[in-house]
Parts: structure tokens; C-alpha cells; sequence
């Protein structure tokens, strides 16, 4: 029977330079709620006579919503009204007894500067005119005071009718037809009306990400029953209070999108996506192709790491090591004592300081960097090209310059097993003769 060995072979993984979009985003989840709406509630006390609107029905501002029975209301105002029109008439009568105490009083000048009155009746005209006017000034005031207390019960008659304060869709209706209500307290909330044309967006963010969120930031989300549809708006607002859930610190972001067609609805789930960086239209390459090269400050700071740590390794070393490692140099030696010493020293304790420094510096995928790409010429042949890599994400990256709309580059290597057949054996062991 035939064996069969299997021989690995590596193939490169060619991929195709072609235009495309790159994004990085922040992802989170995220609910609906109107951004404007009121609930609506009772001022007064009384029985729920009759709801005039249903769930889902669209409203405008000053629309008759509800009725509360208002036999209470309108018998005080009605008694408010009579005992009002009583101090009216007692008005009249009033300044009708000031206009006769005023013309007594002139008469009574009159003849005192003649002499033809006493004093005492003088003093007692002139006393009755005070009175007079004091007793209309008590009755205005008495008027004003019933007016206000009519205005007051003409307007909690008033709040018997519920209106709607604002232009919306009724969202909720808590009361029923029939229902006391008790307002002594609290208002008790009838109905909420939501303003549905504009929606608000409230998305959890977890502490790692929120520093990457910012105010005016793009943002889209998609929804469970929208499909493929995004909708695209702009952060507002970053609460500063967080929300702790199971030991998780989350912060809620809002913004707002236009809903004029009415597809999205209070408390749909939303799966929200914060972009930080993106690249529309642009040349890229898959970022396993890249070869990246360091920036001189960066291949700088390694050097000086390296001689800081041969520097700190030699002044720790004993005079006779000096000695030994200054003779080494001088004969050209590179494995002396000094030399083990240094080179030990170089990649001890300061080496991983340098590498320590060197890798602290993050990436920053939304600056420019210097890359190397292996492209292909012909068919089997390759040449290394140094490119500007710009926006990067963790698949593709973008190409600033170096690389044209449909080069091919090497972006991996692919292990393949060679299949090799050996002949097959003589199945008695028997040599075969040449001649045969």
C-alpha cells in the first residue's frame, strides 16, 4: 500500500490595493425617547368625566383633551359672583353718601366764613365727609378682594377642561373615565403627550471609551427592526454623573435625530457607533501587508535608552572589570570580561528601561506614518516600497502615497502541504533483477 508524506510550502497571500472607506469607531447600546413631552395632569379635584383622545392619537397645542366634573367649581364661582355684584351695589350707594357729605361740608365752610353756622356743626360736616370717604375706600377694597377670589374659582373652573400644552402624539393615557381625582397634594397625571418628529438617543458608554467621545462628534445607529438603515447625527451632550450596573461605571451621551417619517419609536433598542477617525474613498491596503518604520524621534529615544544603559552598566562595574573591559577594546577583543559585562549591561536592567520607554508611546492610527510594502512587479516578483500610511483601522489602513488604485502586495503567507507520493514496495521483500 502507498504512503504519503506531507511537505509544507509557503505561499505569499496577494491583495488587491483598491478604494474603499475606513472608520474606528466606539460602539455602544444605546435607547429611544422623544427629546420634548409633558405629562398632563389635574389642577383640580373632581371626577374624570370624559377623556376625548386615544393612545396614539396626534394633537395639537391648545386641543381639548379631558373634562373633570365641575358642578363644585362653577357653584362657587356663581356664589362668588353674587356676593360681588352685592358690594357693587352697596358702591353706589356709598359714593352717593360721600357726594352729600361733601356738599355738606362746602355748605357748612361757606357759612362758618359768614357766621351764620356754629362750630359744632362745621366740625360734625366735615366729620361725616372723612367717614364717607373711608367707608368707600373699605367697600373698593372688599370689591377687589371678591374680584381676585372670582378670578381664582373662574380659573379652577377653567382646569376642569385639560388641554393640551404642546403640538405632539398622546404616548400614555394613565386615567379612566369615572376616576376621582385628588390634586390636594399632587397633580395627578391624566395623560403624556411626546413630541415624536425629534428623537433622542441615550447611549451607554463604559469609562474605557468615554475619553474618546467628544461634544459634536458623528455618530450613527441602526436599530433592530430598521435593517440595513443608519441614521446619522451629532453627540450634544456628555452627562457627567455616571451610572454604575454590576460593578460596570457607564455614561450616558445624547443626541438627537430628526424622525419626521415616524419609523423610530420611544425605548427601541439602538446599537450606537461613535466615529473617531474615518476615510472616505481612499486608497487601502490590508494593514497585514504593512511593514511599519520608525520616525526618527522614535528611533532616537532608542538609542539614547540603549547608551543610558551601557552607561549606568559600566559605572556599576568594579575597577578591575574597568580594566579589563579598556584592555579588551584596545586588542580588539569584543568577548572579555568588560565586554560580557557591557553586553550583559545592554540588555539587563537599562535595555528594558529603553524598551520600557520606546513601547509606552502609543499608536495614534489617525496620524501619518512611514510603512514598507511588498509589491508585486510580475508574476513570482516583488520589490519593497515605502508608503504614507494615513487613518487606520484594524484591517485596513489608508494609503496617502506609494501605491496606485490596483497593485497587488503581499499582505501574508499562506502554509500549503505538498502531497508526495513514494513508489510502491515489493510486496515479498524480493529484490527485482536489472534485466526484468
Amino acid at each position: 500500500m502507498p504512503t504519503v508524506n506531507d511537505q509544507v510550502t509557503s505561499v505569499n497571500r496577494l491583495s488587491t490595493v483598491t478604494r474603499t472607506d475606513i472608520e474606528n469607531t466606539v460602539t455602544a447600546a444605546g435607547s429611544l425617547t422623544s427629546k420634548d413631552w409633558v405629562e398632563i395632569g389635574a389642577q383640580v379635584s373632581g371626577q374624570l368625566k370624559t377623556i376625548s383622545v386615544e393612545v396614539g392619537d396626534i394633537v395639537t397645542k391648545g386641543q381639548l383633551l379631558a373634562e373633570i366634573d365641575a358642578t363644585v367649581q362653577l357653584a362657587q364661582v356663581n356664589a362668588s359672583r353674587a356676593s360681588l355684584e352685592a358690594l357693587k351695589s352697596q358702591q353706589v350707594s356709598r359714593e352717593s353718601t360721600l357726594k352729600l357729605a361733601k356738599l355738606t361740608a362746602e355748605r357748612q365752610a361757606r357759612m362758618m366764613k359768614e357766621k351764620a353756622t356754629s362750630e359744632q356743626e362745621y366740625d360734625q360736616a366735615q366729620n361725616d365727609l372723612i367717614e364717607a370717604k373711608a367707608s368707600l375706600l373699605q367697600l373698593k377694597a372688599q370689591i377687589a378682594q371678591s374680584e381676585a377670589s372670582l378670578s381664582s374659582e373662574e380659573a379652577e373652573l377653567g382646569y376642569t377642561n385639560i388641554y393640551a400644552s404642546m403640538d405632539g402624539t398622546i404616548v400614555s393615557i394613565v386615567a379612566k373615565e369615572g376616576q376621582t381625582l385628588n390634586a390636594n397634594n399632587q397633580a395627578p397625571t391624566i395623560l403624556t403627550i411626546a413630541d415624536l418628529t425629534v428623537m433622542t438617543v441615550e447611549a451607554e458608554v463604559s469609562e474605557a471609551d468615554i475619553g474618546k467621545v467628544k461634544k459634536n462628534m458623528p455618530v450613527y445607529f441602526s436599530t433592530l427592526g430598521g435593517g440595513s438603515r443608519r441614521w446619522n447625527s451629532q453627540v450634544r451632550q456628555i452627562l457627567p454623573t455616571p451610572t454604575i450596573e454590576n460593578n460596570v461605571v457607564l455614561y450616558t451621551v445624547l443626541f438627537d435625530i430628526a424622525n419626521t417619517d415616524h419609523a423610530l419609536l420611544s425605548q427601541m433598542t439602538a446599537q450606537v457607533f461613535f466615529v473617531t477617525s474615518s476615510a472616505n474613498n481612499v486608497i487601502s491596503v490590508p494593514v497585514g501587508a504593512l511593514t511599519y518604520i520608525e520616525s526618527n524621534d522614535e528611533a532616537n529615544n532608542k538609542k539614547n535608552d540603549r547608551q543610558g544603559a551601557k552607561k549606568s552598566k559600566t559605572l556599576n562595574l568594579s575597577d578591575e572589570e574597568r580594566t579589563e573591559m579598556r584592555v579588551a577594546r584596545a586588542k580588539g577583543e569584543g568577548r572579555g570580561k568588560g565586554a560580557r559585562g557591557e553586553s550583559r549591561g545592554a540588555h539587563g536592567k537599562g535595555e528594558r528601561r529603553g524598551k520600557k520607554g520606546a513601547s509606552s508611546k502609543r499608536f495614534d492610527s489617525t496620524k501619518p506614518h512611514r510603512a514598507t510594502v511588498r509589491r508585486e512587479v510580475s508574476e513570482g516578483i516583488f520589490e519593497t516600497v515605502e508608503v504614507r500610511i494615513g487613518v487606520t483601522s484594524r484591517i485596513l489602513a489608508e494609503v496617502i502615497s506609494g501605491l496606485n488604485e490596483g497593485d497587488r502586495v503581499v499582505s501574508g503567507i499562506v502554509q500549503q502541504n505538498a502531497v508526495k507520493q513514494e513508489k510502491p514496495k515489493n510486496p515479498n521483500n524480493n529484490r527485482i533483477p536489472r534485466g526484468l
